[in-house]
């Protein structure tokens, strides 16, 4: 290995005291994206990721907005003539801190305690992904503070609106595509396979969400007074959503299923290679002792990659604290479907709306708001680009990385890869199984947050190799 880049790694290991400290000043922006939030702590959020990005050495460092969407932030270090040029990814919106009666810790309060597998950094954004940003910033500080230079070129591009889908970026492209020409594509918004092993990313579910709303009054009734008659429309949600899955918990909408590829071959072996502990499983997933685990594929966690899933995220009539003696006059829920490769968005949306719509009963009134509508990505994780990665993570970690799928879904991807023409997309996170990222108590194991970042420093190094060999 290079010594400019061990340089680098020795100085990012001394110092990665002060660039927690950088985390810890994102974390305590409440950034979060969804409506009805503050949009001005996204404004203070972009403000702050790009001061960071000065003080670590970026250039050109601009906050760019498209009308409607929550602002980005760019910059960039180009100078290495003839050296690759990479394209880094992460995102400063957050999720809704959820039930803070659950949180041990103030969500917007970065709070250092140990935790599943040793020290961890919780609050909301803390791995999910303002994480991903530091890592970035950190390896870049670090070569500068050491060899003085970068040993290729680089921007980032830091969105601020991935957690409620990426509804702006294709408008963002079309104004700001000049910018983001690169030789590769490196994403830090994903998960290690556990905790102290890392993990490149070649596969993400698509996503479509869907609100329904299901109204039988034009306000709300005694149930005393009027219970009998009047259709509930609770009930009646009750029942739509019921029909969207079989008695084995699969998903049961006409032709859904028929768009995924079947688990054959050489990918089949592939996948039932990959280990599986069926208790620990359940230990990170939180899973009280009694539930059954939904079972398809060669074990869950493959299910997760690459079989689709069906999700109710919320559902509302009344509230818990004012459940009253009534029929509610409108019921509500938002729905999920994960999509794997050859599913086709668009067609899945309306599959859904169809059959929602073929279990409407009592002549109720239905009201559809698509939520979000994004395909799935998948590469082969093969090539220089993939070696290089897969090299930096080992030295990083100490530990050879796993290629695979995820569950979530990253809008990001695909749209930059194409308009890039293909060029490798590099998926690397710092989540582990008990990151409980968008939900109470997020955190971060301190221990991999550090890998990451001195991985990325043999990331930038082998890299800027590749055309020398």
């Amino acid at each position: 290995m290079d010594k400019t880049s061990l340089d680098a790694a020795v100085y990012l290991q001394e110092k990665f005291p002060a660039f927690l400290e950088d985390l810890k000043s994102l974390v305590r922006i409440p950034s979060v994206s969804f409506a009805g939030f503050p949009e001005v702590e996204l404004e203070r959020s972009a403000q702050s990721v790009a001061d960071l990005l000065q003080r670590r050495g970026l250039e050109n460092v601009q906050i760019l907005k498209v009308p409607g969407a929550h602002p980005y932030v760019y910059g960039e270090r180009l100078r290495a003539p003839g050296k690759p040029t990479l394209l880094l990814y992460a995102h400063h919106d957050v999720q809704p801190p959820g039930r803070t009666e659950l949180w041990q810790t103030p969500p917007f309060e970065p709070t250092v305690k140990e935790g599943p597998a040793g020290m961890r950094l919780y609050g909301r954004g803390t791995a999910d992904d303002k994480a991903g940003i530091v890592v970035h910033t950190s390896a870049i500080a670090s070569f500068l503070e050491t060899v003085g230079e970068l040993p290729l070129n680089v921007k980032i591009i830091v969105e601020g609106e991935e957690e409620i889908g990426s509804s702006h970026l294709s408008e963002f492209l079309k104004t700001h595509r000049h910018l983001m020409d690169a030789d590769v594509l490196v994403l830090t918004d994903t998960g290690n396979f556990d905790c102290g092993i890392p993990a490149l990313t070649i596969a993400l579910r698509g996503m479509v969400g869907l609100e329904i709303e299901v109204r039988a009054l034009t306000k709300t009734v005694h149930s005393g007074m009027w219970g009998g008659p009047i259709p509930d429309p609770a009930m009646a949600l009750s029942k739509m959503l019921a029909a969207l899955v079989d008695d084995q918990g699969q998903i049961a909408i006409p032709g859904v299923l028929d768009l995924v590829k079947p688990i054959v071959g050489q990918e089949a072996r592939e996948l039932a290679e990959i280990p599986y502990d069926e208790a620990e499983f359940r230990k990170q997933a939180g899973l009280i002792p009694g539930a059954q685990l939904l079972k398809q594929g060669p074990s869950p966690v493959v299910q997760v990659w690459r079989l689709p899933s069906l999700t109710v995220n919320a559902i509302q009539a009344s509230s818990r604290l004012q459940a009253g003696n009534i029929i509610n006059d409108v019921a509500w829920a938002k729905v999920t479907i994960r999509l794997v490769p050859e599913m086709k968005p668009e067609q899945v949306l309306a599959q859904l709306k169809a059959h929602l719509q073929s279990q409407l009963p009592w002549g109720l009134d239905v009201q559809f708001k698509t939520e979000a509508c994004n395909g799935p990505w998948a590469t082969e994780g093969r090539g220089p680009a993939f070696e290089a990665a897969e090299a930096a993570l080992k030295k990083g970690y100490g530990h050879a990385p796993y290629k695979i799928g995820t569950g979530g879904s990253i809008p990001f991807v695909q749209p930059f890869a194409d308009a890039l023409g293909g060029v490798p997309a590099l998926l690397i996170g710092v989540e582990d199984p008990y990151t409980n990222a968008h939900g109470e108590n997020e955190s971060l194991l301190l221990s991999d947050f550090k890998s990451a970042c001195v991985s990325q420093v043999y990331l930038f190094q082998n890299l800027a190799e590749l055309r020398q060999k």
